[in-house]
């Protein structure tokens, strides 16, 4: 049942990579490879819990001898526990992507981020490639990637006819969005996942990640602009489209949606409260300004703007297929599956975490980074100290190489696969055409943080990844009768009067 719980997980995997081909929508794959992996799990948690690969069932049961139905009732109450502290880890991901998704909905639909695209006036492809990759590398940081991809391309189809044109704009445009999304803490799914766990924190992976972020766009630009020539050429413009707010709203809105999502990493600062509340704090402050202004608009307008009718266009699929895979990952970090993986790595990479990390980026583009960076986070603890510590190397390198490796091919992440859909970019043609470019803006980066780091004098210790179990001094036998749980620390509470009468009889002795 160990095995079955891979296979599910690989099969519904497959299905996710397979989305187009098989026309099955990825949430609804990622939602029951979740569901089916707990529920082997807690079907057979004995069998699979006795393979002691599990660190933390291993420490409960320590210095602890029962019967087969005490231990059945005990693996019982520890999976549903492990399953409860993992929802709560989930939730937050997923509240805190809800409101920001609906932050940016609500500034979009009053055509805030107008004042920002309009001001573009060049038709020069090299100067506009590299306008437009500056602001999609800073808008990224700020928003997040996806929706830094959707309103820059939004945008391009107003500044570039020409398709092939377009297409290759389009790709730089997600090489871009990556980047700037891997060195802020709400720039990609990832950095918020890494950022919520507690392994990076906002200030130091700004500090960190920024400067090979920005090398992993700029040098694939440079590359660019020495064979690219010409002016491209503008569509004509619809200037009938409905005008719901006024260039001050707009400009207001924009400032709030913004203000809202950089107050976040201030609000967890400050207050030590999870990110999710800042950014719903946030969400709350734009709704009541939105529904503040809607007093004074006709119905049409009303309709268009609400936030109530806004979160209906979420992208709810999305959280859906979030929701699904970190469960299905946090199943198997719960098993022992992960653990087994990371002493793997650990042997064939001699504990090298610049190799790890660069192999999970290159793996970020055929695979989604999301539920890599989970499994990656459920290897791996967090160390008091060095290179696995709160803000330690291999967790700045992962948040970088995560972020930015799956712009190697157009499926490697959610900017790639919205580019995808929104464009209908050849999938063949990104290889030929940008994933070259994309991969030596990956490495150069690397090679950055790496010398970066040997200039800041980082520690360069690595810590043995081991995770080791000191024997009981003492076996303590529970009768078959007694009555075992397990309280919210996972310690073992012997619930009878004889446990009483017991340590009163050692603290006489």
């Amino acid at each position: 049942m160990f095995i079955l719980m891979v296979i599910i997980f690989v099969l519904g995997y497959t299905a996710i990579a397979l989305e187009h081909p098989l026309k099955l929508e990825k949430a609804a794959s990622a939602l029951i490879i979740g569901a089916l992996t707990w529920t082997v799990y807690a079907l057979n948690s004995v069998d699979i819990l006795s393979l002691g690969h599990s660190n933390t069932w291993n420490e409960l049961i320590n210095g602890y001898s029962m019967s087969p139905e005490h231990l059945q009732e005990m693996a019982s109450h520890f999976v549903k526990h492990e399953l409860g502290e993992h929802l709560v880890e989930t939730s937050e991901i997923l509240f805190f992507l809800i409101g920001a998704m609906t932050i940016v909905e609500t500034v979009d639909h009053h055509q805030g981020f107008r004042l920002i695209t309009d001001k573009i006036k060049t038709t020069n492809k090299v100067k506009l490639l590299w306008v437009l990759s500056i602001l999609t590398f800073f808008m990224s940081a700020a928003l997040d990637n996806l929706t830094t991809t959707i309103v820059m391309i939004t945008l391009l189809r107003k500044l570039v006819s020409d398709k092939q044109t377009r297409w290759f704009f389009a790709s730089i445009i997600v090489i871009a969005a990556n980047a700037g999304g891997a060195w802020s803490p709400i720039g990609d799914v990832t950095t918020i996942m890494l950022w919520i766990g507690g392994q990076i924190t906002a200030a130091n992976v700004i500090l960190m990640v920024f400067v090979p972020s920005l090398i992993a766009m700029i040098v694939p630009l440079i590359i660019i602009s020495f064979s690219m020539k010409g002016n491209v050429e503008t569509p004509k413009v619809n200037k009938e489209a409905p005008e719901y707010t006024t260039p001050s709203e707009q400009a207001l809105f924009l400032a709030v949606g913004v203000g809202a999502l950089l107050f976040v990493p201030v609000f967890k600062t400050i207050t030590h409260l999870p990110p999710y509340l800042g950014m719903l704090l946030g969400l709350s402050v734009i709704w009541i300004l939105s529904e503040i202004k809607n007093k004074k608009r006709d119905e049409d307008a009303k309709n268009h703007l609400m936030v109530s009718n806004i979160l209906k266009k979420v992208d709810i699929p999305t959280i859906m297929f979030f929701l699904g895979i970190l469960t299905a990952v946090s199943a198997l970090q719960s098993a022992g599956h992960l653990n087994l993986v990371s002493q793997w790595l650990d042997r064939v990479t001699n504990q090298n975490i610049f190799i790890i990390d660069s192999a999970i980026g290159i793996l970020s583009s055929i695979v989604d980074n999301v539920p890599l960076v989970a499994g990656t986070m459920g290897m791996y603890d967090i160390a008091h100290a060095g290179t696995f510590a709160t803000d330690g190397v291999f967790w700045e390198l992962l948040a970088y190489t995560a972020g930015t490796g799956g712009s190697i091919l157009i499926i490697g992440s959610a900017a790639g696969v919205a580019a995808m859909g929104m464009e209908k970019i050849d999938f063949i043609w990104y290889m030929k055409k940008i994933s070259l470019l994309a991969l030596v803006g990956y490495f150069a980066g690397i090679g950055t943080y790496y010398v970066q780091e040997l200039l800041v004098g980082a520690d360069e210790h690595v810590e043995e990844i081991k995770h080791e179990i000191a024997p009981a001094s003492k076996i303590i036998t529970i009768n078959p009768k007694d009555h075992a749980d397990l309280d919210t620390k996972l310690y073992i509470d012997i619930r009878k009067a004889h446990t009483k009468a017991a340590t009163s009889e050692e603290d006489s002795e």
